[in-house]
């Protein structure tokens, strides 16, 4: 295995996820699967193929940037569920 329950336990308390033991098999075999089929592709000669971070080419879809007036601290916090004179108010999310 590439890959141990262990591991996959330490990785789920990392993302603060609660998995039941058949969860934690399931997911163990799966990430073992998927770790096995990238050493597959790190068996492959890539000598001479150009780097890519798309398959297609790509062009900036974005419009150029237009200064505007904001639309104000009244009209922002006007759906805000709590706010604190002119703040939102979220919960402590720090301990």
């Amino acid at each position: 295995m590439k890959i141990t329950r262990s591991e996959v336990e330490h990785v789920a308390r990392l993302a603060r996820l609660e998995l039941s033991d058949s969860e934690l098999d399931t997911f163990t075999g799966q990430m073992d699967g998927i770790l096995a089929y990238v050493e597959k592709l790190n068996a492959l000669d890539t000598d001479g193929i150009v780097p890519t971070s798309h398959a297609v080419p790509m062009e900036n879809a974005f419009r150029p940037d237009q200064p505007a007036d904001s639309i104000g601290v009244e009209a922002a916090l006007a759906n805000a569920p709590q706010r604190a004179e002119s703040f939102f108010r979220v919960p402590k999310v720090i301990e």
